[in-house]
């Protein structure tokens, strides 16, 4: 079996360790201050990202953690994980809670715990293939917007010494539904920001994370099904640890209104079929590229009687909302990379338009009281967003293997 951390390390990141260990020495001190007997709230705790990050805060010593996640089973991982871990520092006040952050019995919760000194959000429809429909579209706005704002309505009731909100590169000149709400959502989290500090970051994929294509890659391979990717993306990638610990420097070192991206060169772009070649080649396999997805899974019978020819379709991408390259920031966006050494900041953002970012919440929040149509969803956030310029195919993700 190939150690996937260290596929990641050798053919994916291409590093042989963390690019924020110098960064998270140098500010040792000063992490260890601002986390060390502080009560830390993480919601979609029990995710790739916020798992990260909770590996990255143990070790500075927060008196307590409360993990708030939807999903049971991965909280229950999460916390196996914790406790199996050597030297892994887990707080007494250590608890789970399968639950909805918009839910009233989070509230009940929140409030019997009198708030907390530091809270992150990892809550988050990430896919782009969550825009299949105006139902999907709603359940993406509504957990990425909408549900954000009642957290921090909430929050102001006792206001944390830090918060922390997860974004994407996606919101930099968004051309899909999921990168333009993450894109609202920073307007909507610096508006709170005359309550409390508010910090975000925007990152590249991170590599082999739950439901992404490369895990999915994984997920095949046990199955001895195809595999598929796009032949025309690339993305920069970071591995699960740096990924945590991005949000951990963001959240903790983070002046407010701050947005945080990792100084990655153009060199370390990779595409989804070089992965999965490599992955393949790790595993002794020789790959077999198809015409179609019928004929690679046809040409997948062959691997239950032993050939080592791996049956895979690379086409170029035809799904709404795919953008074929990455960007951290815009043209109208000042940022600066003398703060730290693997770390870019934008900085001089200033608190949005309240009564303008109310407006838009509000549109929304009518619109889905019946059922508009994701034109009229898309229409709403472009007049928010005027350069969000929507790539639309016809075609979801749901529709190829």
């Amino acid at each position: 079996m190939v150690n996937i951390n260290q596929f990641i390390n050798e053919y994916v990141t291409k590093r042989s360790q963390s690019m924020f260990l110098a960064d998270i020495e140098a500010n040792r001190k000063v992490l260890t201050t601002k986390i060390q007997g502080k009560t830390v709230l993480v919601v979609g705790g029990a995710g790739s990202i916020g798992s990260s990050f909770i590996r990255a805060i143990l070790p500075f010593k927060p008196a307590s953690l409360v993990v708030v996640d939807i999903n049971e089973n991965a909280l229950a991982e999460l916390t196996r994980d914790l406790r199996s871990t050597k030297g892994m520092y887990v707080p007494e006040a250590y608890i789970t809670y399968p639950m909805d952050f918009a839910a009233p019995v989070f509230e009940k919760m929140f409030r019997a715990r009198g708030g907390f000194d530091i809270v992150a959000n990892f809550s988050a429809h990430k896919h782009v293939r969550s825009e299949k429909d105006i139902f999907s579209v709603e359940a993406l706005i509504q957990n990425n917007v909408l549900h954000a704002k009642k957290l921090l309505d909430l929050l102001t009731e006792f206001p944390p010494e830090e918060y922390f909100c997860v974004s994407t590169d996606k919101a930099a000149n968004p051309v899909n539904i999921m990168g333009a709400s993450k894109r609202i959502m920073e307007d909507v989290i610096f508006s709170y920001s005359d309550h409390f500090p508010v910090k975000t970051a925007r990152f590249a994929n991170v590599a082999f994370s739950n439901g992404s294509l490369p895990a999915g890659f994984i997920a095949r391979m046990e199955k001895l099904q195809p595999l598929s990717a796009p032949s025309d993306v690339t993305r920069y990638f970071v591995s699960p640890e740096e990924s945590g610990q991005i949000c951990m420097l963001a959240c903790m070192l983070g002046n407010n209104r701050e947005i945080f991206f990792p100084k990655l060169r153009e060199a370390q772009v990779m595409s989804f079929d070089d992965i999965a070649r490599k992955l393949l080649e790790s595993h002794g396999y020789e790959v077999l590229e198809c015409g179609s997805d019928a004929e690679a899974i046809d040409r997948a019978e062959d691997l239950k009687k032993g050939s080592k020819q791996y049956p895979v379709h690379f086409s170029k991408s035809d799904t709404s909302g795919e953008k074929p390259y990455e960007e951290f920031y815009t043209d109208s966006e000042t940022w600066t990379g003398d703060r730290m050494q693997a770390l870019g900041v934008i900085t001089g953002k200033e608190i949005p338009d309240k009564a303008r970012v109310k407006k838009m919440y509000e549109k929304l929040e009518a619109s889905f009281e019946g059922t508009p149509t994701k034109e009229e969803v898309i229409a709403i956030m472009k007049e928010y967003l005027p350069n969000f310029e929507h790539i639309e195919t016809g075609k979801s993700l749901d529709s190829k293997m």
